[in-house]
């Protein structure tokens, strides 16, 4: 069975429809969430009510983390703690009790999902790791791959057993290579940051070892003027382009 992984929706949903609808097109029936469904986009309520119709398993971001732990706003950016903030203010009571009950990983057949990197960092960011550390970590994972999110931007570290490698992963089909380790960052679907302003989002077909990267576009503009009417930084706005 093919399955979807997704992660960084931040609340934005006119990206999100479009990548349910491209998931449903492409005859994916199960998909997996890496987090930061909310924060900078002016939807989180609508996001996480479809996350939660949908029954699609989920795990924590960073974002949901700060709002379940104000203290650690402090560890955002001024407009990102702004964000944060007005996100509290659209979000239902239902919606902060369903945060809660938000793991920080997930494994799903012979894969873990966490946010930020393996083992469990929500907040960790794959680019603030060396070699000497990623090969540790792909060495000590116990499953064959682990998908993350975080940094908004798609990328392969593979592990043969001796050298870690990086690969780029563009649009299209790529194959993973039997016993090899992976890292897979499968991008944003709310707010990339690789300069290409498509949703973006990757299924995993575990039965023949393969990942297919899709590029999704999606109204930009509805997204970008809900943001500001809404009283989100307008950098928030410009970022989606």
């Amino acid at each position: 069975m093919r399955i979807a992984i997704i992660s960084d929706i931040h609340g934005n949903w006119e990206a999100f429809e479009a990548v349910l609808r491209d998931v449903e097109a492409q005859g994916i029936g199960k998909i997996l969430c890496l987090g930061d469904a909310v924060g900078y986009g002016a939807d989180p309520e609508l996001v996480v009510e479809e996350i939660r119709r949908r029954e699609i398993p989920s795990i924590l971001g960073n974002h949901e983390l700060a709002l379940l732990d104000p203290s650690l706003l402090s560890w955002f950016n001024p407009p990102t703690q702004q964000s944060l903030l007005i996100t509290r203010r659209l979000i239902s009571e239902s919606t902060m009790e369903y945060i809660a009950s938000l793991r920080t990983t997930m494994v799903w057949e012979r894969a873990l999902l966490v946010h930020g990197a393996p083992p469990d960092s929500v907040t960790t960011y794959l680019f603030e790791l060396g070699k000497g550390e990623l090969r540790r970590l792909l060495t000590e994972l116990e499953q064959e791959l682990c998908f993350v999110g975080h940094t908004h931007q798609l990328e392969v570290i593979g592990w043969d057993g001796k050298d870690v490698s990086f690969y780029p992963l563009g649009p299209g089909e790529h194959n993973l290579r039997a016993g090899w380790k992976y890292i897979v960052n499968v991008g944003s679907v709310g707010q990339p940051r690789d300069g290409d302003n498509r949703a973006k989002y990757v299924i995993w077909d575990p039965d023949v070892g393969t990942l297919e990267v899709r590029f999704v576009p999606y109204d930009i503009a509805r997204a970008a003027s809900k943001i500001i009417e809404r009283g989100f930084p307008a950098f928030n706005a410009v970022r989606l382009w």
